[in-house]
């Protein structure tokens, strides 16, 4: 691929890893949110020669079997409506809970500029803040079902999708 491809397109096109989602392309929505050296960055935004030599994390590496804290929460908490925002949210969720187990609803609100047109904010704020707690080891979440797919398996089963 061409080293000014944007990354969203190399890990959905060439690594099939399609849990990043394309939303609107210019960096607003933050659908395409992954971890870049641990940093929530928008894929849209940045080539693939930027990311050379650097660990980028997509969420289907986030967890091998979908037991990551904030997965866990925003199932418990019902954060999840359409889920097309979720992965981004999810990942940026994971970002700010590294750097502070314990965030206040401003802290969450400005570490998590994804928009969701269903509109879960307030139970995204609340898995958010439950997930923190997990961290902390204050609450466990035993309720999340067990995953449909094996992440290794997910390549072969859900084809990529082609830039245009």
């Amino acid at each position: 691929m061409d080293p000014q491809t944007p990354l969203l397109w190399g890990l959905r096109s060439a690594a099939n890893l399609t849990g990043t989602k394309f939303g609107c392309g210019v960096g607003d929505c933050g659908a395409c949110m992954v971890l870049i050296d641990g940093e929530a960055i928008r894929s849209c935004l940045v080539s693939l020669a930027e990311v050379e030599g650097r660990n980028v994390t997509t969420i289907e590496a986030l967890s091998r079997d979908r037991n990551h804290p904030v997965q866990q929460a925003f199932v418990a908490e019902g954060a999840i409506q359409c889920g097309f925002c979720t992965p981004g949210m999810v990942i940026a969720a994971a970002a700010l809970l590294a750097r502070n187990a314990a965030p206040s609803k401003e802290e969450i609100a400005a570490a998590m500029p994804n928009l969701c047109r269903c509109g879960v904010y307030p139970r995204v704020v609340r898995a958010v803040q439950r997930a923190g707690r997990v961290i902390r080891r204050e609450e466990t979440i035993s309720a999340a079902p067990a995953p449909g797919i094996r992440p290794e398996d997910a390549a072969r089963n859900v084809p990529a999708m082609e830039a245009d």
